[in-house]
C-alpha cells in the first residue's frame, strides 16, 4: 500500500478566490512557488508508487462475506453524511480527497479474487471525479466500476457523503475517514484554519491489524439455533429505489426519556421498533415468530481496538409477543433484557471467535473459493432469516473545537439485506441526535408509528425525506 509522504502530504493548496487568501505580491509569488515545487514532488512521488509492486492485504473476518453475497439487490453498501453550514465546492472536495487518500491504505485498496480467498490490493488507478448526487443511495460497486476503489464521495448542496462497500470498514473506519476528509475540505476552503495544523488529527487512527484474529480465543462451542424472525414485507419499490426519513430531535431530552424506562439510547430505539412492528403490523395479537432486531456491536471499547478494519459483531434481540396489548414498558424490558444479557465481552469474544475458528479450520481454507462461495451465500441466506430489521448506531461525531462552526450535521444509513427490507440507523452530533431509516417497502406505517410514540414523549422532531415516498 501507498505510504504517507509527510512533506506532500501536510500540505493544503488555498483557493485564489477565497477571501483569506493572500493579497500581497510577494506572498502570493512565494505561494505559487510552492505550489509548483508540490505539484513537482508529487509527480515523482506517484512514479516511484507506480514503478514499486502492487503490495496486496487479507480480508478481515467479516469482511470475507460481503463479496460473496453482494450484488445488485443487495449491495452492502453504507452511507455517512456531514452537513456544513455552507454549500460544497466540488473542486476543493476533490482536492481534499486526493491529498489524504494516501494516509488511508485500506480506502486505496482494489478487491482481488484469489484461489482460495478475496484479498485486496493497491489501486493505482485515478481517482473517480467527486459529482453531485444525482441517482438513488447504497448503489451496487459492480466490477471493473468506480476506477475499481470501494468508496464513494458525492456531495449535494451543502453535504459530503461517504458511501462504502462493507468489505472496507465498518461504521467507525468510516467516521474515522469522513472526518479527515472533512477536516481538509474546510482547510482547503478556510486557509486560516491551517494554523491549528495541517496534519491527521491525533485521535484517528491508521491501524490495519485484524483485531478479529489479534482476539481470537478458542473455546468449547455450544450449537445454538435461533429461530427463524418475523419478517416484514409488502410492496417494494422497483431495483435500486429506497425511500430515505430522517429524523432529528434534541439528544438531552431523548436521553432523559430512556432514563426513565432505565434504558440506553440503543434499547429504547429497539423497543420503540418492536413496539412499532407489534402495533402497525401484528395488530397488538400474539405471534409465533419473534421480532427480531439484528443490533451492531462496536468491539473495539472492549478489546481496546483502534483497527480501520471490520470490527463488530451482531447480536439479536428479540420480541416474541404471547399474549395481547403489551404495553409500551413492557416491551422495553424485554429489550433491555435480551441486549444486556448478550452484550458482555466473554459473550462477544465466544460469538466471534466461532467464526474465526472456522476460517482457521485447515480444510476449510484448502478449499476453493468457487466452492467456499456457495457454502457461503447458503449459510448466510438461513442466517440472515434470523432477524426482521437491523438497528445500528454509529455514535457521535465528535470533531476539534475550531472546526465546530462549520459543520451542522452527520448521520448514517444502511442498504437493505436479505429478509430485511427495513433498516434504521442512530447518530449524533453535539446535542442533535438522528434516527434514520431506510426501506424498499412502500408503507410507512412503522416508521410512523416510531415518530409518533417519541413525538408522544415529548420530543420535538424535525423530519425530511428523499422524495420517494411523493412519487
Amino acid at each position: 500500500m501507498i505510504e504517507k509522504n509527510s512533506d506532500i502530504l501536510e500540505t493544503d493548496f488555498p483557493d485564489g478566490n477565497n477571501p483569506d487568501y493572500p493579497k500581497s505580491r510577494r506572498e502570493k509569488k512565494v505561494l505559487k512557488k510552492r505550489q509548483k515545487e508540490l505539484r513537482k514532488e508529487q509527480k515523482e512521488w506517484r512514479k516511484e508508487q507506480k514503478d514499486a509492486p502492487a503490495k496486496w492485504d487479507k480480508l478481515d473476518n467479516t469482511a470475507n462475506l460481503f463479496p460473496v453475497i453482494a450484488g445488485e439487490h443487495m449491495t452492502n453498501v453504507f452511507r455517512m453524511c456531514v452537513c456544513l453550514t455552507e454549500d460544497i465546492r466540488p473542486e476543493l472536495l476533490q482536492k481534499a480527497l486526493e491529498i489524504l487518500l494516501p494516509w488511508f491504505q485500506n480506502f486505496h485498496s482494489s478487491l482481488k479474487k484469489g484461489f482460495f480467498w478475496y484479498y485486496f490490493e493497491e489501486n493505482r488507478r485515478k481517482l473517480p471525479p467527486v459529482m453531485e448526487e444525482n441517482t438513488y443511495p447504497c448503489q451496487y460497486f459492480a466490477p471493473n466500476s468506480n476506477q475499481n476503489y470501494l468508496f464513494r464521495i458525492s456531495y449535494y448542496k451543502n453535504r459530503i457523503n461517504l458511501e462504502v462497500f462493507h468489505v472496507l470498514t465498518d461504521g467507525s473506519g468510516a467516521r474515522n475517514f469522513l472526518r479527515e476528509l472533512t477536516y481538509q475540505y474546510l482547510r482547503l476552503a478556510h486557509p486560516e484554519l491551517e494554523q491549528h495544523g495541517t496534519t491527521l488529527s491525533s485521535e484517528t487512527s491508521l491501524n490495519r491489524e485484524d483485531s478479529f484474529l489479534k482476539n481470537y480465543r478458542s473455546y468449547n462451542f455450544k450449537a445454538y439455533n435461533s429461530p427463524t424472525a418475523y419478517l416484514i414485507k409488502g410492496e417494494r419499490f422497483r431495483a435500486h429505489k429506497m425511500g430515505i426519513i430522517h429524523a432529528s430531535m434534541n439528544l438531552k431530552k431523548f436521553k432523559e426519556i430512556a432514563h426513565k424506562y432505565n434504558a440506553s439510547i440503543n434499547e429504547y430505539v429497539v423497543a420503540v421498533f418492536f413496539y412499532s412492528v407489534y402495533k402497525e403490523y401484528l395488530h397488538g395479537m400474539p405471534s409465533k415468530q419473534p421480532v427480531s432486531v439484528g443490533v451492531p456491536v462496536d468491539l473495539r471499547p472492549f478489546f481496546d481496538s483502534d483497527t480501520t478494519k471490520n470490527f463488530f459483531v451482531v447480536v439479536s434481540a428479540y420480541f416474541k409477543p404471547e399474549k395481547e396489548d403489551y404495553s409500551f414498558g413492557e416491551i422495553v424490558e424485554i429489550a433491555k433484557k435480551s441486549l444486556r444479557s448478550q452484550i458482555t465481552k466473554k459473550q462477544l469474544e465466544e460469538q466471534f471467535s466461532f467464526a474465526v475458528g472456522n476460517e482457521k479450520i485447515m480444510i476449510l481454507r484448502t478449499i476453493p473459493l468457487v466452492f467456499k462461495n456457495l457454502g457461503i451465500r447458503a449459510f448466510y441466506k438461513t442466517a440472515a432469516r434470523k432477524n426482521s430489521a437491523t438497528i445500528t448506531n454509529v455514535g457521535s461525531l465528535k470533531v476539534k473545537p475550531e472546526y465546530e462552526p462549520y459543520i451542522t450535521d452527520y448521520f448514517c444509513f444502511l442498504s437493505r439485506s436479505y429478509g430485511q427490507d427495513i433498516k434504521a440507523c442512530t447518530s449524533s452530533y453535539k446535542n442533535r441526535l438522528n434516527i434514520t431509516f431506510s426501506s424498499v417497502l412502500k408503507d410507512t406505517s412503522i416508521q410512523r408509528c416510531f415518530y409518533r410514540h417519541l413525538a408522544e414523549e415529548g420530543l420535538e422532531i424535525s423530519m425530511e425525506t428523499n422524495g420517494v415516498y411523493y412519487g
